[in-house]
């Protein structure tokens, strides 16, 4: 089996394993985007190599394996920002959720105390009344 059919076979089979994390809604289309755009770019690879030769000849690259390097790089920085981005926002989400937990058992607590400050204190002679 060529290097290039073993990694047509293996983006496939990964492509296969996205869309049934996606279906059982394991994965979010917004993120599986862009690991399908990154499959199907990697299939094309595989089944046209020449075209990374013509890629790599036309951005002035010696080597078509370093502008694969390089892109691969610059694909997972990007993955690692927008992660770091959703991250931020859900961070800051809980915090504020965090906050409004904490203002309503203030309120909730401020409710229960007040019937309870102003019952009847208990009788002297420690025994409570018959009702």
């Amino acid at each position: 089996m060529s290097g290039y059919l073993f990694a047509v076979a293996l983006t496939a089979i990964v492509l296969a394993m996205l869309f049934v994390l996606m279906r059982t809604r394991r994965i979010r289309e917004k993120y599986a985007a862009v690991w399908i755009a990154l499959a199907l770019a990697v299939i094309v690879l595989g089944i046209f190599p020449r075209l990374a030769f013509w890629v790599a000849a036309l951005v002035g690259v010696e080597t078509p394996a370093n502008l694969l390097f390089a892109l691969a790089f610059v694909v997972l920085l990007l993955v690692c920002i927008q992660l770091s981005v959703e991250v931020s926002g859900l961070e800051e989400e809980t915090r504020t959720l965090a906050e409004e937990i904490a203002l309503l058992r203030y309120d909730v607590d401020k409710v229960v105390e007040r019937p309870r400050a102003h019952a009847p204190e208990p009788e002297a002679g420690g025994t409570d009344p018959a009702p």
